[in-house]
């Protein structure tokens, strides 16, 4: 068996699927997941595979989880602090 792989491509690890007959409302649920996070379809669809597949998700978005960012500017002040240079100490 002879393998012609010069100049081609590396094939991929992962499997690759084409599915079809998607029912609308899922398709839109997904497209607006993706949205919302802003992340592409592939990733959200492999996620939701994964969670459904396996009853945990692959990575977690702590911004799904946590509600996102909130700033603290008393932890702002500290890190200022941390982050100013002793020009005397550094040689």
């Amino acid at each position: 068996m002879f393998c012609y792989r010069l100049g081609m491509k590396p094939q991929a690890s992962t499997k690759q699927y084409t599915i079809r007959g998607i029912p609308q409302e899922v398709d839109r649920a997904l497209r607006q997941k993706a949205a919302r996070q802003k992340r592409s379809l592939n990733q959200v669809i492999v996620e939701e595979l994964t969670a459904a597949t396996f009853g945990v998700k692959r990575k977690t978005d702590l911004s799904d989880v946590a509600g996102g960012w909130i700033p603290d500017p008393a932890f702002d002040e500290i890190l200022a602090a941390q982050r100013q240079i002793d020009w005397d100490r550094w040689k």
